[in-house]
């Protein structure tokens, strides 16, 4: 899956105009991870129809976007998971950029993980994710 990463200027409305262009052409978020950064918001995206959103986000003025694989896990909904995994890729090397929850059903929960672009691959293998 990719992650898009949009940075605009930290001002009034950056996030709506993200959310307004992306829904304008029928693109749904499936999960949107926002913070601001002195001058700058950074907007990390999850959607299926990765082609439309940057083009459409390609208009939103200031914005600049970048595409980047992630991992997508399920893992048991419980105390002590998260750091499991992750202590799993630091014993192999592996540093992460980035790590989010997409979301909980039932007994699990969904994360997005997104390792530093040289280790997607070894990552893929630690987790067994296909891709």
């Amino acid at each position: 899956m990719k992650e898009l990463t949009v940075t605009t200027s930290n001002a009034l409305g950056s996030l709506a105009a993200v959310a307004e262009a992306l829904g304008s052409v029928g693109v749904n978020i499936e999960a949107i991870s926002c913070y601001g950064l002195e001058d700058k918001a950074i907007f990390r995206v999850l959607t299926a129809d990765v082609s439309s959103a940057v083009k459409v986000l390609s208009r939103v003025p200031t914005a600049k976007i970048l595409e980047s694989d992630i991992l997508l896990i399920k893992m048991l909904n419980r105390p002590g998971e998260l750091g499991k995994i992750t202590r799993k890729l630091a014993n192999k090397g592996i540093n992460l950029e980035n790590l989010y929850i997409v979301g909980k059903k039932e007994n699990f929960t969904e994360v997005a993980i997104k390792p530093v672009e040289s280790d997607v691959s070894k990552a893929r293998d630690v987790l067994g994710v296909k891709d």
